[in-house]
C-alpha cells in the first residue's frame, strides 16, 4: 500500500510539474522596456510598432504598461479609432499606472495613449496575436473565434489566472492518464 501512496504523489508531483510549465509558457513583454509607455523621444517613428514586429504574441501572454497615472493612460482601441487617434470611445481604459493586459484571441489589438496629443506623437501599439495552432477544427465546419471577453473599462487592469481552459483540460487528461490506472490497481 505504501508504494502505491509513494506513485501517487509522484503522479501529482509531476501533474503539478505540467501544469506549471504551461502556465510558464505565458509571457509578460512590458511595452516600452525600461521607458515604459511615453510618448517616443523621435515622434517621427513609431518605436513600439517596430518593437511589436520583432516579438511574437500568443494567447495568454500579456502587455505589462507602466506609465504616469497622473498625466497617461492606455485605451484599447479599435483600429480606425487607432489610426486618428481617437480617445472618445475606447473600447477598454486603463489609468492606474501599471497596467497588464492579456491577450484572451488571436488578431489585432491596438492600443494608444489616453492623450489624444501622446497618440498623435506615435504613443500607440498594434499587437498582432497568433493563432493557437494545438487547437484542430474540424475540416467540414468553419473556424470560429473563441468568444471573446472584454477587459474591465474601469479604469482597473483586468485579472488573468493564466491557465487557459484548453491547458487545464490537458492537465486533467494527463493526471487521469497517470493516476487512474494506479487508484484502480489500489482497489
Amino acid at each position: 500500500m505504501a508504494g502505491i501512496a509513494k506513485r501517487v504523489n509522484h503522479t501529482l508531483l509531476l501533474l503539478g510539474v505540467l501544469v506549471f510549465l504551461g502556465e510558464a509558457s505565458a509571457r509578460e513583454f512590458q511595452v516600452g522596456g525600461s521607458q515604459g509607455w511615453t510618448v517616443p523621444k523621435d515622434t517621427t517613428t513609431n518605436p513600439y510598432n517596430q518593437w511589436a514586429e520583432k516579438n511574437r504574441f500568443q494567447i495568454g501572454d500579456s502587455l505589462l504598461f507602466v506609465y504616469q497615472s497622473s498625466s497617461d493612460s492606455v485605451l484599447q482601441v479599435s483600429r480606425d479609432d487607432y489610426s486618428n487617434c481617437n480617445t472618445a470611445t475606447p473600447i477598454a481604459a486603463f489609468n492606474d499606472g501599471r497596467t497588464t493586459f492579456t491577450f484572451n484571441r488571436s488578431g489585432s489589438f491596438y492600443f494608444i495613449s489616453g492623450v489624444e496629443d501622446n497618440c498623435k506623437k506615435n504613443e500607440k501599439l498594434v499587437v498582432v496575436v497568433l493563432s493557437d495552432r494545438t487547437k484542430q477544427t474540424p475540416t467540414t465546419s468553419p473556424a470560429t473565434n473563441p468568444p471573446t471577453t472584454s477587459p474591465s473599462p474601469s479604469g482597473k487592469s483586468p485579472s488573468y489566472n493564466g491557465v487557459s481552459s484548453s491547458k487545464m483540460g490537458k492537465a486533467a487528461a494527463i493526471f487521469g492518464a497517470l493516476v487512474g490506472p494506479l487508484i484502480l490497481m489500489a482497489l
